[in-house]
């Protein structure tokens, strides 16, 4: 399975970086006790420092905002995941475990300040695109509803889309029968490649201690930026 960037996210990106991970013999179930205590106090930690923060002063988020206006995605109306995610702890609504790869999506994403998805590779048909959403890109959202992709910067397949920063589809939704994963990481394009590198090499390393398996690390983008695939 390849990734490739589509010329229409080079054209409107500059600098833009997107990590994946691919996962092989991993095993997914809920997330064992000691996980479960790390992510909710990480939720109360951040709880507390969010008291006299806004989203503006989030620097991950504020960088995806930045990216949604350039595609021609109204962030106010079709938030980042991940400040859907920063507006939910600031409010006290803490996230309830869903299962081991979820609940660690949804750390990562808050430890980072970034937009992630992680979907069951078996659920994939052929290789995958980063692409600039067009007007009849849609798919069913985890969240029940018809997602629009026009404008918005995502992920397909041979099928369709399947993925985005803003919210996944259910068709290739990960469950506790996934042996085989994708995880797509929506880097912030001030990142150099070293710190990419390092954060996506931490992920890889904590995914695995949780799930087993083995992980292969892939980076691309556009500018300077040099290709990185390393198996770990």
């Amino acid at each position: 399975m390849r990734v490739t960037l589509e010329s229409t996210v080079k054209e409107l990106i500059p600098n833009a970086k997107f990590g994946i991970i691919f996962y092989e013999d991993i095993t997914i179930g809920s997330s064992p006790q000691m996980l479960k205590g790390r992510i909710r106090l990480f939720q109360e930690s951040l709880n507390i420092d969010l008291v006299d923060k806004e989203m503006k002063d989030i620097p991950g988020i504020m960088e995806w905002r930045s990216i949604f206006k350039q595609t021609g995605t109204d962030p106010s109306r079709y938030r980042p995941s991940v400040e859907a995610l920063y507006r939910r702890i600031k409010k006290g609504q803490f996230l309830e475990p869903f299962n081991s790869a979820v609940d660690l999506n949804n750390f990562f994403s808050l430890k980072y300040e970034i937009p992630l998805g992680i979907y069951d590779s078996t659920k994939i048909n052929g290789d995958i695109s980063i692409t600039i959403g067009e007007e009849d890109n849609t798919y069913e959202g985890l969240n029940g509803r018809e997602v629009t992709l026009h404008n918005m910067v995502h992920t397909k397949d041979a099928t369709s889309s399947f993925g985005s920063p803003f919210v996944d589809s259910k068709r290739t939704a990960i469950t506790e029968a996934t042996t085989s994963a994708v995880h797509i990481i929506y880097l912030k394009p001030s990142m150099d490649n070293t710190e990419c590198q390092e954060m996506l090499e931490a992920i890889l390393k904590m995914f695995t201690q949780v799930h087993g398996g083995t992980g292969r690390v892939v980076m691309v983008g556009t500018g300077s930026l040099s290709h990185i695939n390393r198996t770990m």
